[in-house]
């Protein structure tokens, strides 16, 4: 079946869908609207972001719901407020056409009195985010007895931002008999234990395999010198002049930093992290996706729910802890038939790790050379060039300053003029590329001493710059830092992800900066802005690991170069193989009494000293 006609839609659905510009299925859609429209079998389906996976699992749905009877028939989770919305809002442009038809979107962020008298007054749909969802379930504001389908959206995505719990929450307050749609870009094991606790016998769709990434999507990589991952940032940048991108890193300390370097570089940039507020969230995406910005600097985090199809470039500034990040991050370019360019800047140790990840997302990394200064030189060039070219010319406007114009020229060549008004707009690059070096990365020593003396004088001022900048921003960091001990730790399975994990589902919307984390065998010491100590115990009690309480308590701040006091003797215990009360939750100290040694050794000692 090659159109939506031919799969049988509702008439109300296909002139809806026709309004849009919809012509012909994506692969995707192809594949699940069939499943959907004749069978009630739960469905696993793997899909791209960007490939249509709302409508593959919308309109089969609009197409059996009768929107006469009362109660909600459909709910809807997804990771974040931002694909809530889109999602909701691609469901109603759908339902337009269908008398009574509602959707009601539910989030945090937003005013939860008005989200409940939306559901007070009826809906059909429901889309949400698992932590809102949740919340109002428990209100009794939200029924989910009658749903008849069940739909979880970038189910992996959910799990790896430690939705685990919530989700298995909300799916127990659903009746037994109802469709369950999984869609996923990848399938980590979280979701398999989730897939096979709540589905029956699911069927499996996939268009591209588990853990693949687009093959719209060109996967290249800089080998870098760690000193120099912000000036390859530049030129991947400089020599792609008409550059529509994200820019990704992996904290938000470093996401600022990058865009406010640019910022001063002057790059038309804004950056998208979690201390900003809901409302300079909305700001700042409105302001890329209508394209008043040419580059976005984003945590991952941040940038889910971010709806762009006609991005160029996706940069990793560093490569992301996990491969499914990776996909998620390449899949945001090479959307929507076009194709796009994901770049990674990389050291010799980073590089390693490709190999790896190549056999993962099933793509070859294509090693390419950082640009040099006249490569970006010319490229920036002639991209101005041809901008003069294909400007238009507003000859009302223009013609009665033409004499004028004439007149101050008349000295002039026309080879003179082109070069002076290439000159206005080009002369920064010419500048800054003047005797740049080669940051290509090489083995031959000599000719590294001889770059590295030929720009000496240039590089000592910049690095100069950037230490002052690093130094008072770990001091401002530090400062706003509080370290906190929790009694988990190598011996219990515990990790960074999983400690990340338990306090962005326990937090009640709140997200703190996290910082250092030290996971030793028995205990755990980590890092959180300062203020949330009483929201952190508060969530605490709510926690439970392996079937243990979680106790988190503040501890002293890490004395520079060496440990503190109840690290040293934990430490100690650990060697001697005394772990008694290291995690125990009763709060015992555990600290052993050494006895004084005895024999000849003791009498010396005693005769020594």
């Amino acid at each position: 079946m090659s159109t939506f006609k031919e799969m049988g839609l509702k008439s109300e659905i296909l002139s809806a869908i026709t309004d849009l510009g919809y012509e012909s299925p994506t692969p995707i859609q192809k594949l699940a609207l069939p499943k959907v429209l004749e069978s009630k079998q739960d469905l696993i389906a793997f899909a791209q972001t960007g490939t249509g996976k709302t409508a593959a699992f919308s309109l089969p749905i609009l197409n059996q719901i009768d929107s006469s009877a009362e109660g909600i028939k459909c709910i809807v989770l997804s990771p974040t407020r931002e694909l809530g919305l889109q999602i909701a809002e691609d469901i109603k442009s759908y339902s337009k056409n269908i008398p009574g038809f509602k959707v009601v979107a539910v989030y945090g962020g937003a005013d939860i009195n008005q989200q409940m008298r939306k559901l007070e007054r009826g809906c059909d749909v429901v889309v949400g985010t698992p932590g809102r969802t949740l919340d109002l379930i428990k209100r009794n504001r939200l029924n989910l007895e009658g749903v008849q389908y069940l739909v979880l959206d970038e189910a992996d995505e959910m799990l790896s931002m430690g939705f685990a719990e919530d989700l298995d929450a909300i799916l127990a307050n659903t009746p037994k008999e109802k469709q369950t749609l999984l869609f996923s870009a990848t399938m980590p094991p979280d979701m398999v234990k989730l897939s096979k606790k709540y589905m029956t016998d699911p069927a499996e769709i996939s268009a591209g395999s588990k853990q693949q990434a687009n093959t719209n999507v060109t996967h290249q990589y800089y080998k870098i010198n760690s000193r120099d991952r912000y000036p390859s940032l530049k030129r991947a940048v400089d020599i792609a002049p008409d550059i529509y991108g994200i820019i990704f890193c992996r904290t938000r300390a470093e996401t600022k930093e990058v865009a406010e370097r640019l910022a001063e570089d002057g790059y038309n940039t804004d950056a998208l992290h979690g201390d900003l507020s809901q409302a300079q969230r909305d700001y700042v995406m409105n302001r890329f996706r209508n394209r008043q910005l040419q580059l976005l600097v984003a945590t991952d985090v941040a940038a889910r729910g971010l709806d762009v199809n006609e991005l160029s470039h996706v940069i990793n500034f560093k490569l992301p802890d996990e491969d499914a990040v990776y996909v998620h991050r390449s899949g945001r370019t090479g959307r929507a038939a076009n194709v796009g360019i994901s770049l990674s800047l990389l050291t010799a140790k980073e590089e390693n790790r490709l190999r790896y990840l190549e056999k993962k997302i099933g793509r070859k990394f294509e090693k390419v050379l950082i640009p040099n200064g006249q490569e970006i030189c010319e490229k920036q060039l002639f991209s101005l060039i041809d901008n003069i070219k294909e400007t238009e010319i507003a000859n009302s406007h223009i013609d009665g300053f033409l004499p004028q114009i004439f007149e101050m020229f008349k000295d002039m060549t026309k080879e003179e003029v082109l070069k002076k008004i290439v000159s206005t707009e080009f002369n920064r690059f010419l500048e800054y590329y003047r005797d740049a070096p080669d940051l290509n990365k090489t083995s031959d020593r000599r000719e590294r001493e001889r770059n590295k003396e030929k720009n000496n004088g240039r590089d000592q001022d910049d690095r100069g710059e950037r230490r002052n900048r690093r130094e008072k921003r770990e001091h401002k960091t530090a400062a706003n830092m509080t370290r906190y001990f929790i009694n988990q730790g190598k011996k219990d399975g515990f990790s960074p992800k999983l400690l990340m994990g338990m306090i962005n589902s326990h937090m009640d919307g709140l997200s703190p900066e996290i910082g250092q984390i030290e996971i030793m065998k028995m205990f755990s010491f980590f890092e959180m802005e300062s203020g949330h100590t009483s929201d952190l115990q508060r969530a605490a009690k709510q926690m439970e690991f392996n079937g243990r309480e979680v106790a988190i308590e503040e501890s002293s701040p890490r004395p520079e170069g060496g440990v503190d006091r109840k690290e040293k003797r934990s430490s100690r215990r650990e060697r001697s193989g005394d772990h008694r009360g290291s995690s125990d939750n009763r709060g015992n100290s555990g600290r052993s009494r050494r006895r004084p040694s005895g024999g000849s050794h003791g009498a010396k000692r005693r005769r020594r000293y």
